[in-house]
């Protein structure tokens, strides 16, 4: 019923300024105005920052990778394999040379969105986007420009997250969520993480590889529970290898922050108490919508902030969608471009029927180690009471992975005992967010692990641990 109503509007109407209004110009809101702008509609992107991108380009998922870059170059962690662990490329690093990456790289990426929507001829206006009512928008500018109307017959709200904060938590130079982190002035020698969720764990591990002696607190007992146990297993290890100290299963009871010259104070519920130069409050984060008048569109938003879709990303309201991290679940960019893209093209009437298989879709963890995964875990199929084989291989026996000197990463391979069908692929280890492509390829395509076998890979290539884990299990079976 609500695509027939969709349809039904008409887009000619003259009080209409646009096909198409897209609320945020991350990856999500990109992709949806780009294919609205390439079915010849109309279309403007609605920016509150001053910069475009969103937070993936601005203060999560880029920013993030290119530290972690800088960090392994840095610190020398990727060669101590080969050269011994107290190997440094750059004895005294500075926040500042980490930082220094992180901005050249941004900025580069802003010019290049800034770019393809110019080149699609998509407007964009700077300004913070209100809902009046569900096709029309304020847009306040601010300066001298004050605000703009806008009406369109169809939505996107694509305005991502904020970092979750905890009201008693004394926030400030020192207490830190991650979408300030690269705001503090020096590198610590000690840091508190609270919330071992991925963007936690990425951070403890990125600092451990500064040499930061680096405590993560976590009310779980296991780290990053949604990964294969053994993948789990593994991180945990080198994590505690490199000196991060794991407090699982606890939970905060307060933080204490006295003045600069002396340390904070974690106090837990177990009575434990915590000091360290600085905390970084990793709890989740939240929907951006608080001030978006969602209610005078008749929208409504969850606890988390976070909106709820149909199968077409469209909102309990015909015409308006929502897409990308505010819909919550699995919140990654590259899932978030597709889904603008099939809003845009169901709320133009270009998509009949919603997917109805899940999206094949891999998940990249940026820890040190990275991670990566597609499809099913052990975990999954001994839940759902599926009988499977495994095949490992181990950097460590691949000729690349000694001359990279990772001689922790490994790759595993899930399979159909039977049919050797392709279940599941976890890798741990250089280049796994990388890699994972290869055995998504064969997935989607229902392949099994005797493509492996056949395969020729270019030598030395830690591609190569597919072929040898396909034969490690077969000689299993």
């Amino acid at each position: 019923m609500k695509r027939d109503r969709n349809a039904a509007r008409v887009e000619e109407a003259n009080d209409y300024d646009y096909d198409l209004i897209v609320l945020g110009s991350g990856p999500a809101g990109q992709r949806a105005a780009i294919q609205a702008a390439k079915l010849g509609r109309k279309a403007v992107v609605v920016e509150h920052r001053r910069v475009v991108g969103g937070v993936s380009v601005n203060t999560g998922t880029i920013p993030s990778k290119t530290f972690r870059e800088a960090v392994l170059h840095l610190s020398g962690y990727r060669e101590r394999g080969i050269y011994g662990s107290s190997y440094r490329v750059k004895e005294d690093i500075t926040m500042a040379d980490l930082v220094f990456r992180v901005e050249q790289v941004i900025h580069t990426e802003i010019d290049i969105i800034r770019n393809q929507l110019a080149r699609n001829r998509v407007d964009l206006i700077e300004g913070h986007g209100r809902f009046l009512g569900p096709e029309e928008v304020e847009v306040a500018t601010g300066g001298a420009g004050g605000t703009r109307r806008l009406k369109a017959p169809r939505v996107i709200i694509a305005v991502g997250t904020n970092a979750t904060r905890d009201p008693h938590i004394p926030f400030g130079r020192r207490i830190v969520v991650s979408d300030d982190i690269l705001s503090l002035e020096t590198i610590p020698k000690t840091l508190t993480v609270v919330g071992a969720g991925v963007i936690g764990v990425e951070y403890a591990t990125m600092f451990s590889a500064l040499g930061t002696r680096v405590t993560l607190v976590d009310t779980r007992p296991t780290l990053l529970p949604f990964l294969d146990d053994e993948i789990s297993v593994a991180l945990t290890y080198i994590a505690q290898q490199n000196r991060v100290i794991m407090r699982l299963g606890e939970e905060v009871e307060g933080v204490v922050a006295p003045d600069e010259t002396q340390p904070i104070e974690i106090h837990l519920k177990s009575g434990k108490s915590i000091k360290a130069d600085a905390v970084l409050y990793s709890i989740g984060r939240s929907g951006a919508t608080e001030n978006l008048g969602l209610e005078k569109a008749g929208v409504t938003v969850d606890e988390r902030g976070r909106i709820k879709i149909d199968g077409f990303y469209q909102t309990s309201v015909p015409g308006i969608y929502a897409v990308g991290d505010v819909i919550g679940f699995p919140a990654l960019a590259s899932t978030s471009m597709e889904q603008g893209r099939l809003a845009t093209l169901h709320a133009l009437g270009k998509l009949a029927e919603a997917p109805t298989a899940a999206p094949l879709f891999p998940f990249g963890i940026y820890t040190v180690p990275e991670i990566s995964m597609v499809g099913k875990s052990e975990n999954d199929l001994t839940a759902e009471g599926v009988a499977y084989e495994i095949g490992k291989a181990n950097y460590r026996e691949i000729a690349r992975g000694q001359i990279i000197g990772d001689r922790a990463g490994m790759l595993k391979l899930i399979f159909d005992p039977v049919n050797r069908k392709l279940l599941g692929v976890h890798i741990l280890g250089e280049g796994a967010s990388e890699l994972i492509h290869i055995g998504q390829a064969v997935m989607a395509h229902d392949g099994t692990i005797d493509y492996f076998v056949d395969a020729v890979f270019n030598y030395p290539t830690l591609a190569e641990c597919y072929k040898t884990a396909a034969l490690e299990g077969i000689n299993r079976l």
